[in-house]
């Protein structure tokens, strides 16, 4: 049986399946309700990445939350520009609130510097990042990193809400491009 998945020009073949994906949001999950136990943090999506992931780590919270979404740019086909543009911000007055940052991705690290700067300046009581996949090969800004779901190599993956050119995201596993 042929796994690979053909997105434009280039091929994926499976690389974090959906069963090891669901077990690794549930554990972050439960760190989570554990970590603000007695707290209603806003948990902050940063689309259009992490809506997946979003959807299911707050089916899986065991405490009270209230979710925003933002959206930044910084993508062209399968590598960042190193510009930022928000696109969508937040509506809520996150002042004296927990935030917790909910991304897809962290590679270099542009996007969650961008948004960790912006919402200090709104003097938030807490600013957390949860992010289901880290590639620290790729980091070229440093960035507090709470909750991670994989580390991963610097590869290009598609599925579970990640992209390419705008496709993929729907794909219930993640891919990695084949060589």
């Amino acid at each position: 049986m042929n796994n690979t998945v053909q997105i434009h020009d280039k091929s994926f073949i499976p690389f974090i399946s959906a069963q090891q994906i669901a077990n690794r949001v549930q554990a972050l999950a439960d760190d989570i309700s554990r970590d603000y136990a007695g707290k209603q943090p806003i948990l902050m999506c940063i689309l259009s990445g992490s809506f997946m992931f979003t959807a299911d780590l707050v089916r899986a919270l065991q405490i009270p939350h209230t979710i925003e979404f933002v959206r930044y740019s910084s993508y062209s086909g399968t590598s960042s520009t190193g510009q930022i543009s928000k696109i969508i911000g937040m509506r809520s007055d996150v002042k004296d609130k927990d935030i917790i940052i909910v991304e897809d991705i962290i590679d270099t690290g542009f996007t969650i510097s961008t948004a960790i700067r912006e919402l200090l300046i709104s003097e938030p009581k807490s600013v957390k990042v949860a992010s289901l996949l880290y590639k620290p090969k790729a980091l070229k800004h440093e960035v507090p990193l709470d909750y991670v779901g994989f580390e991963i190599p610097n590869e290009f993956v598609v599925g579970y809400g990640l992209d390419y050119d705008e496709l993929g995201r729907d794909l219930p596993q993640i891919y990695t491009e084949q060589s």
